[in-house]
């Protein structure tokens, strides 16, 4: 069981350095921060920008795995988006693991103008986003493998995405790209994850405040990737399982017995990765600093 942590963009630099460096020294295995322009109940407050912000936590950390989490289609094109990511694998030094996500119904949804999306064309679009995002970042390499006409860029006619003779001029530090960790709770995006995944992540159905009947659902929805795999033929083993345990209901961080009561059932439910949110002061996800230095002096002990 590998444990992550989520550290929302909101601290000016270098304030912020603290929290990115603490998670390595914490050992944790990986971190991340949320692709949004701004969130929820905390939209009235400090956001500062994704990509930028994971940039600055490379440059402060040596071995901590760094991740979005999750990038979604709703304010990103493919291809400026593919040179980011990969710009940002070669300084972290091949350290990124991008999640992806089809995009949710709220303010970034909106802010420029789009139109409201059916669920159905969020995961049309999604698909496209991320077959495309694949298709740019493995590239270089292939044109490097002599599989790929050096002569020219890539060119993509999708329903959602257009690219004419894109050249990422340099690609990601891990190859042929770095691991995408797809969001997916539905049978078509489980799908994509399957396609496209080294790791798939879930925050679990939304089922109420009822602890019992969420872990119910999130069962279910990992049982539903194994279905998923064996139906296209994947081996279920050999997909990465994230699982958010932080919900507005509930906060797996609040006490180190209930950390570790969570990991134990996510580990029986065949999730190889958990991830939690760096405690806050006030509102959601409010916790105590105490509480994360004691999980972390038990990561050792909670891994196994």
């Amino acid at each position: 069981m590998r444990v992550g942590i989520v550290i929302l963009p909101q601290f000016d630099w270098p304030e912020a350095a603290r929290y990115w460096r603490g998670a390595e020294e914490r050992g944790f295995d990986h971190a991340w921060t949320y692709d949004h322009l701004s969130w929820r109940s905390l939209a009235g407050e400090r956001w500062h920008a994704t990509i930028p912000t994971l940039t600055a936590a490379a440059m402060v950390t040596e071995r901590i795995r760094l991740g979005t989490f999750v990038a979604s289609p709703n304010y990103r094109h493919p291809v400026p988006f593919a040179k980011d990511v990969a710009t940002l694998d070669q300084i972290s030094g091949g350290r990124v693991l991008l999640g992806l996500g089809s995009g949710g119904t709220g303010f970034d949804a909106h802010v420029m103008g789009q139109p409201e999306l059916t669920p159905r064309e969020r995961v049309d679009r999604f698909a496209d986003f991320t077959a495309t995002l694949d298709e740019l970042l493995r590239f270089e390499g292939e044109r490097g493998e002599g599989r790929a006409d050096a002569s020219s860029g890539i060119s993509h006619d999708g329903d959602w995405y257009t690219a004419r003779d894109a050249r990422m001029v340099g690609e990601p530090a891990q190859q042929p790209r770095m691991p995408f960790i797809v969001a997916a709770n539905g049978p078509r995006a489980l799908r994509i994850a399957v396609t496209h995944g080294q790791g798939w992540v879930t925050t679990g159905p939304y089922v109420g405040a009822n602890d019992a009947d969420w872990w119910r659902a999130v069962g279910d929805l990992s049982a539903r990737l194994d279905d998923a795999c064996e139906a296209a033929g994947r081996d279920p083993r050999s997909i990465e399982r994230h699982l958010s345990l932080d919900r507005d209901e509930s906060y797996a961080m609040r006490s180190v017995d209930a950390f570790e009561e969570a990991v134990g059932l996510a580990r029986e439910r065949g999730f190889t990765d958990v991830i939690t949110h760096w405690p806050r002061t006030s509102g959601i996800h409010t916790g105590d600093e105490r509480v994360l230095d004691e999980v972390a002096s038990r990561l050792d002990r909670i891994r196994s």
